[in-house]
């Protein structure tokens, strides 16, 4: 009775779009997902610590390059809300967490965003609510990390419920986001995917339900382990590729025109963003409690996190021919047209080259400043003038942002070394693959 009351009270009030929604952590995955459940005239309450990012957003300002001020606006003008405390979980009906599951040093599990979350949120629980876990993470973590925190107060599947739904954000994709994708869902207890289902079903979108919170967990990181694996292999087939003076993009493009069997993977100056350099090694924890070795993760880790080095050895052998000490990099972020740099792997090239006295430079228009404990100082990204060029030795591409002019690029450039595929490589007019 207790189960089906809590339950048919929770569904209702989602049914009516009467439903109450608190989303924990207002980033790369939470904001859009705020925005998407408001433009369902869905009353929804943002909960972020950095108070930063509270101010500009009731300011009406955004601090996401692809999520611009017109969609803060539309989220503002319906029910949305934003503190940095959480005394208002109390008032919501569904919470959804969607905080970083970053990698220690040791490239072990840190889930201390969601422990220090639940252990502020927890008092202000209540029966009849739902709480669902949108972050990235090891198969086990809802029963080992969350159940603890409400076994104590809660009859799970009963009076609340907990379910798993992971997040499938691409940042800067145009073709695909929230609106259009497919939702994975499992839940402790059939009740809990039934809620579940029902809420994610406000936005419009296909429900995957899966039969174990498991099963959803483990789903997420193998469509992010099937990319890492590709994209090492790839990078591999391109050092290979360039040994053997063959272009490797031209052979992708090629092999792309197979209908079957086969899909594009591109090589680049390493793997980044807070999914690729980080999930896989997340199941590679949970392997060693099973006493199992994941080999392939393992291997195109290595690959992709060896890259960084193969580009800069590549620049100190174009040293011993032509001179070079000056040298301005296109590009920061992980991936192009994104202001997100996070574990983006221009960082390590900028040390590399650092250690070896270049003097360096960079241009990239969504990331104003850059500060690391690998190199010296804060950095300041050059304005876009392309007249510059002439001031230094080589140009690096490691992000091809579609706001680069990359025919002003090659024609200003002494030297460019293209990590990104934009041009055909050209010993004459000293236009190298990275």
């Amino acid at each position: 009775m207790i189960q089906n009351f809590y339950k048919k009270k929770l569904i209702k009030e989602i049914k009516k779009r009467k439903v109450k929604i608190g989303i924990v952590g207002l980033g790369y995955v939470g904001l859009p997902l705020a925005h998407a459940f408001s433009m369902k005239n869905i009353e929804v309450i943002g909960f972020d610590k950095d108070k930063k990012k509270i101010k500009k957003l009731r300011s009406g300002n955004s601090y996401i390059s692809y999520f611009n001020r017109k969609n803060i606006k539309n989220i503002l003008d319906k029910k949305f809300s934003c503190f940095n405390t959480f005394e208002k979980i109390k008032d919501v009906d569904v919470i959804i967490l969607c905080l970083p599951t970053p990698l220690t040093k040791k490239k072990t599990p840190d889930m201390s965003y969601i422990k220090n979350s639940m252990n502020q949120i927890k008092k202000f629980l209540k029966p009849g609510q739902l709480l669902s876990l949108e972050s990235t993470t090891y198969p086990g973590t809802s029963r080992e990390v969350l159940l603890p925190f409400l076994n104590k107060k809660f009859l799970l599947g009963s009076n609340f419920f907990l379910t798993y739904s992971p997040e499938r954000e691409d940042p800067g994709n145009k073709e695909y986001s929230i609106s259009n994708l497919p939702k994975i869902l499992g839940g402790i207890t059939k009740s809990c995917v039934d809620i579940g289902s029902e809420l994610y079903a406000l936005l419009n979108i296909k429900i995957i339900k899966v039969k174990s919170i498991e099963i959803a967990e483990f789903t997420k990181l193998l469509e992010n382990i099937y990319r890492s694996v590709n994209i090492g292999m790839i990078n591999e087939m391109k050092i290979l590729c360039q040994k053997m003076n063959i272009n490797i993009f031209d052979v992708i493009k090629a092999a792309k025109t197979k209908p079957f069997g086969f899909q594009a993977f591109y090589p680049g100056p390493g793997y980044g963003g807070h999914c690729i350099p980080i999930d896989p090694f997340l199941l590679t924890w949970k392997a060693k409690q099973y006493n199992f070795n994941t080999k392939f993760i393992n291997l195109s880790g290595l690959v992709n996190e060896n890259m960084p080095n193969f580009i800069v050895n590549k620049i100190i052998k174009l040293k011993k021919k032509f001179k070079i000490n000056k040298i301005v990099i296109f590009g920061i972020a992980y991936k192009k047209n994104v202001d997100d740099i996070r574990e983006s792997p221009s960082f390590k090239i900028l040390e590399l080259l650092g250690k070896k006295k270049f003097k360096i430079d960079y241009i990239d228009p969504y990331i104003s400043t850059i500060k690391s404990r690998n190199f010296k100082g804060i950095k300041k990204s050059l304005p876009l003038n392309y007249n510059i060029l002439k001031n230094y030795d080589l140009s690096l591409i490691l992000t091809d942002h579609d706001l680069f002019d990359f025919k002003k690029i090659k024609d200003l450039s002494k030297i460019i070394v293209d990590c990104r595929g934009r041009y055909q490589p050209n010993i004459k007019d000293k236009i190298f693959q990275g």
